[in-house]
């Protein structure tokens, strides 16, 4: 049996339609495992059924999470906010990293990583006060435009197997305070943080970078599904 990788959706603030966009779910089916699209639940019975079924969560990109989850109140730089997907998503990181269930975090993804285990955010980069890279590009999606330096020895250089990578960027927020649980393996020259661990041996990992837009022009990005997988399959074994 494929090792199942629930991957939560976007959501349309008018309509309510979630919503995946392909390269998710096909970099998951590509790296051997079955992509399970994930729309935000309301109720808790709703979200610990969904979180039974999983063995491994990739967190997608998406719209800017409520400050109110990191202890601050809206700043002009905060965009769209999405009530539902946030609760759902922040009930269900909860979940995953008490069961240590293999997460990747992708963009906002790696945010909600982040804030569910009690670190902060930038409501807006603007506000760090570094000399800013262009973090929103206008290129396409699948083109990188910066470089990110990895840590070495980190779990994410041994993925992309390199300390300098050059990624494509679509953010205006980013992890500020990272969590305690977690360790910072990647950052722009600017110092923007760029990728996060957990300290311990289950598989945690979040990028701000958008990895499922580059893996089928530059196959390296294609590891990071890949390792998801490869845990997702450990985490369901190990639970037989």
């Amino acid at each position: 049996m494929l090792p199942v990788i629930g991957i939560t959706c976007a959501q349309d603030g008018e309509t309510g339609r979630a919503y995946l966009n392909r390269p998710y779910y096909a970099g998951v089916e590509r790296a051997g495992g079955l992509p399970v699209l994930l729309p935000p639940l309301n109720s808790d019975e709703g979200v610990r059924a969904a979180f039974a079924l999983l063995d491994g969560l990739l967190l997608s990109g998406g719209g800017d999470l409520d400050p109110v989850y990191f202890g601050q109140e809206p700043r002009p730089g905060t965009g769209e906010i999405m009530p539902e997907r946030d609760a759902f998503e922040m009930a269900l990181t909860g979940m995953a990293l008490d069961a240590e269930l293999p997460v990747l975090g992708i963009c906002r993804g790696m945010q909600v990583l982040n804030v569910a285990a009690g670190g902060s955010l930038w409501q807006d980069i603007a506000e760090s006060g570094v000399s800013l890279l262009k973090h929103v590009q206008d290129a396409p999606r699948w083109h990188p435009t910066h470089t990110i330096n990895v840590e070495a020895g980190s779990r994410l250089g041994d993925i992309l197997g390199t300390q300098h990578v050059r990624v494509n960027s679509l953010h205006h927020q980013a992890v500020r305070e990272p969590a305690g649980r977690f360790k910072v393996v990647a950052r722009t020259g600017d110092g923007i943080i760029e990728a996060i661990e957990g300290s311990g041996s289950a598989f945690v990992l979040g990028v701000q970078f958008h990895p499922e837009w580059l893996w089928e022009r530059q196959p390296v990005f294609l590891n990071l599904f890949a390792a998801l997988v490869e845990a997702a399959r450990l985490y369901r074994n190990a639970r037989r």
